[in-house]
């Protein structure tokens, strides 16, 4: 059933700090390739054990703590190190030399920025925006013309952030005007905002509602007044493990890795 959830705050300065979560991953050499001597879609096989550098948008955390670890058991010999944050900081990481593996943004525009720096993306996943609040609704938003309440503490993503960019394109379609007391430099601190009570509401996608349920409400919003977010993932081609990178990107597109995935509610590609 569809549930309830909110959050804000204004974003005076990029907030750089990211989450690193160790794992681990590698395969046999039976790997199928194709012509340019890569994995192919789907096939994860024959990768060398690596230490390998995923940067990921900051709605992937849940997910992709659990994807690292089933990779991790499936591969053994490979570590994954995840560095979360907003799309733009992660893009400004890559543009700045930071060494890294592979790169997995919460919409195409951010990925495009860097497209000489990364393989041939591939999406590996899709979701749409909801209304957070806190448990139970208690201000009663059933819809979204109801953020343009002034009564109602709104938190928004900053506008450079997808989460952002995505909502501001559903509020303006519906032309409706959303005044938010913050701006968050990504969408799980628009959630932590509604989660702590510190905003009465806030735009969140799917899956960071449901990761909190038990906090916070999602109210769902209908499809045609909805944006679909897409998900990315490429290797980044000054990587030292480019073999490693390719089998773990392709492998976000097998049958495993879009099992788990989809079951954290994200939709197919």
């Amino acid at each position: 059933m569809p549930r309830t959830l909110t959050g804000r705050r204004t974003a005076t300065a990029v907030l750089t700090a990211a989450l690193l979560v160790p794992l681990a991953a590698c395969g046999d050499d039976g790997a199928e390739k194709d012509a340019a001597g890569s994995p192919a879609p789907g096939s994860t096989g024959g990768a060398p054990a690596a230490n390998l550098t995923v940067l990921a948008a900051a709605s992937l955390t849940d997910v992709f703590k659990t994807a690292g670890a089933a990779y991790e058991e499936s591969h053994p010999g490979t570590k994954l190190t995840f560095s979360f944050a907003g799309s733009q900081e992660l893009v400004a990481q890559v543009s700045q030399g930071s060494p890294a593996d592979v790169l997995v943004t919460a919409d195409t525009k951010s990925m495009d920025k860097v497209e000489a720096d990364t393989g041939t993306p591939a999406v590996i996943a899709r979701n749409r925006l909801v209304i957070a609040t806190g448990e139970g609704n208690p201000h009663g938003i059933d819809e979204l013309k109801d953020l343009a309440d002034t009564g109602l503490k709104v938190v928004l993503a900053a506008p450079e952030v997808p989460a952002g960019k995505y909502s501001q394109k559903i509020l303006d379609a519906q032309r409706i005007t959303v005044k938010p007391v913050s701006q968050e430099p990504n969408v799980r601190a628009v959630l932590s905002k509604v989660e702590l009570g510190e905003a009465d509401a806030g735009l969140v996608y799917r899956t960071d509602a449901e990761s909190a349920k038990d906090e916070v409400d999602a109210v769902e919003i209908p499809d045609g007044q909805n944006a679909v977010a897409q998900y990315p993932a490429a290797t980044l081609k000054d990587s030292k493990n480019a073999e490693a990178a390719a089998a773990f990107v392709a492998w976000l597109s097998s049958p495993e890795g879009q099992k788990i995935l989809q079951d954290a509610g994200f939709q197919k590609p």
